[in-house]
């Protein structure tokens, strides 16, 4: 399945506008045809902010295979700049959905990332959600030099089709990005706090939240130390503002 999805510019970072089933067709392309390691992004307002300020994050990302809109402030900027932009995917659902098809499409995954104990809390959701998946492999995002080699051979052993990496932006694209052709995986994507919230350590928005576009408001009032990161928002909204020409 050659990747026909059209591009946008917001501040510099190229955004796929996909539907949710789009990308999921697109992510799973990757794994049937299988092509060269794939990395999947998925930007919301605060990635593309730090994109600014990081060249190397800038790099890696316009260098994915897909990079998918997640974030209202990205589908709201897409189209402030007068570009088209389906709708929101978010990393979150977009994970449960590949999740959901893993099992009968024979799909191999790995989670990691989050704090110790977290990952194995999320394979135990994922295999209660999901009837038949193979987590091949877990492991928190907390290692030295040394560790960090077991869990490259150890990826390397399990071969899974997916990893999902969460270990924060920018450190799990500059991660995936730096490792992606010795893993060999198929598809690597960066999920952030995704296992988290599988593993019922953190809660997400409520679905009318969701809806309102607020998610980033709950994250806020659920995690203060996020605050600060939420001022992002504000500043990305100006900052594409004075960008339109």
């Amino acid at each position: 399945m050659e990747q026909n999805t059209k591009r946008v510019n917001i501040l510099g970072v190229t955004v796929d506008s996909v539907t949710m089933a789009e990308a999921v067709a697109q992510v799973e392309s990757y794994i049937e045809e299988k092509n060269a390691p794939s990395l999947v992004a998925t930007a919301n307002a605060e990635m593309i902010m730090n994109a600014g300020r990081d060249a190397e994050l800038m790099r890696i990302l316009n260098s994915a295979q897909l990079v998918v809109p997640d974030g209202a402030g990205t589908v709201w900027a897409a189209r402030h700049l007068g570009y088209e932009m389906k709708e929101r995917v978010a990393g979150f659902d977009m994970a449960q959905e590949l999740l959901k098809d893993a099992p009968q499409k024979n799909y191999r995954v790995y989670f990691f990332g989050s704090a110790p104990g977290i990952a194995e809390k999320a394979k135990e959701k994922a295999e209660k959600l999901y009837p038949g998946i193979n987590v091949v492999g877990v492991h928190d995002g907390y290692f030295d030099a040394e560790e960090e080699k077991k869990i490259i051979a150890d990826i390397k052993e399990k071969k899974p089709h997916i990893l999902f990496a969460a270990l924060g932006v920018p450190k799990q694209e500059k991660w995936l990005f730096r490792h992606k052709e010795e893993l060999g995986v198929p598809v690597s994507i960066g999920v952030g706090g995704t296992l988290d919230v599988m593993a019922g350590a953190v809660k997400r928005a409520p679905l009318w939240m969701q809806k309102a576009q607020l998610e980033w408001l709950f994250r806020g009032l659920m995690q203060p130390k996020r605050a600060g990161r939420l001022m992002a928002l504000p500043k990305f909204v100006l900052k594409v503002h004075l960008s339109k020409k």
